[in-house]
């Protein structure tokens, strides 16, 4: 059996709820997400998008799927979220031999009592990395589901609840086949959007080995910049960001194109619309605005849904992947014309402003 890290006896979620969280508006929270950023972007270079998109999923309180070759900094992204956030770490490094047990935590008997006692696994973290995820069998990806889903893991008989803030950062591997397990589509549709993050240029490859040789440590000494209780204050700001009825409608016109496009056998479900609108809520904010517009709904279409999606398996021999099928709906369906009331009269959308 693979040895993996193990959870403090006493999930941290007992002690969460004690910790006050601060009321933020939108524009407050966005500027504090703007600084994480920032301060990631220290150690993760040249990758201002793929930082920006896992910022919107965590913001929106949902998991992220970073899908990449290895060596592009996937592990290193994650890590340096959880430090710059300040949230508790763990990271699981998935296995063909690991076991559900090994993730959630399972019942041991302890001899000073004579009794059964849970001992929780390193799913009870705050942000936990699910490293090549694609490696494990089903059974062992399944463990997941529970605590994604509802943050709460179910272990003989009875419920825990997961710390909060709660987030799972998962790699997979797309080139590698053999010893790997596709992820179900009950499973990728749990993860809010899919990052992808590419090669740097050479420029940028070339200032990043630089760096490296002028610094005596490999990687830069992040800072934390903010707390587990900022973090749930800044997704609690994201519920004050306003959503006019015609970018509603907008959400459900492009997720009803992905069930009707010939080339797509199954379309997005109703949880890939809630998804977009939430992270189109978080980006606004970053953006410093507290209302929606077209272009927060099209930048986030393609990240938000097409993991979602199942192409016909002919596109397959053709080398048409889901991002570009995406890509086209997106520009295809009409967005809406007319900008928000905020945007409109420029009133102040601050807590006891005019409206």
């Amino acid at each position: 059996m693979t040895a993996v890290p193990q959870a403090p006896a006493a999930p941290a979620a007992e002690t969460d709820a004690a910790v006050p969280v601060p009321a933020l508006t939108p524009q407050e929270a966005g500027k504090r997400a703007r600084a994480v950023v920032e301060e990631i972007e220290r150690a993760v270079v040249g990758k201002p998008e793929a930082l920006r998109l896992v910022m919107l999923g965590v913001l929106a309180g949902g998991h992220v799927l970073i899908e990449d070759l290895p060596g592009l900094g996937k592990t290193l992204l994650a890590r340096s979220f959880a430090t710059t956030l300040g949230l508790d770490f763990r990271r699981i490094q998935f296995t063909p031999d690991l076991l559900p047990s090994d993730v959630t935590g399972a019942p041991f008997y302890d001899r000073g009592s004579g009794e059964m006692v849970f001992r929780p696994g390193p799913l009870f973290t705050q942000l936990l990395l699910a490293d090549e995820i694609n490696r494990t069998p089903p059974k062992t990806q399944a463990a997941l589901l529970e605590a994604m889903a509802e943050g709460q893991v179910s272990v003989d008989g009875a419920t825990r609840r997961l710390p909060q803030p709660f987030a799972v950062i998962a790699t997979a591997n797309p080139i590698e086949y053999e010893g790997t397990y596709s992820l179900p589509e009950a499973q990728l549709d749990r993860f809010l959007l899919r990052v992808r993050m590419g090669y740097l240029s050479t420029g940028l490859e070339a200032a990043m080995l630089r760096a490296r040789l002028d610094r005596s440590v490999p990687e830069p000494v992040l800072e934390p910049v903010s707390s587990p209780a900022e973090l749930l204050a800044m997704r609690a700001a994201v519920e004050r960001v306003e959503v006019d009825d015609d970018l509603v409608e907008y959400v459900v016109a492009l997720v009803d194109a992905t069930r009707r496009d010939q080339q797509i056998q199954v379309g997005a479900s109703p949880r890939g619309g809630l998804a977009l609108i939430q992270l189109a809520r978080a980006r606004a904010m970053v953006e410093g605005r507290d209302y929606l517009t077209p272009e927060d709904v099209k930048a986030l279409a393609v990240p938000a849904l097409a993991h979602r999606i199942t192409l016909k398996p002919e596109l397959w021999v053709r080398q048409i992947e889901a991002d570009d099928v995406l890509a086209r709906l997106v520009a295809t369906v009409p967005a809406p014309q007319t900008l928000p009331r905020a945007a409109e009269t420029g009133a102040d959308r601050s807590p006891g402003g005019a409206r």
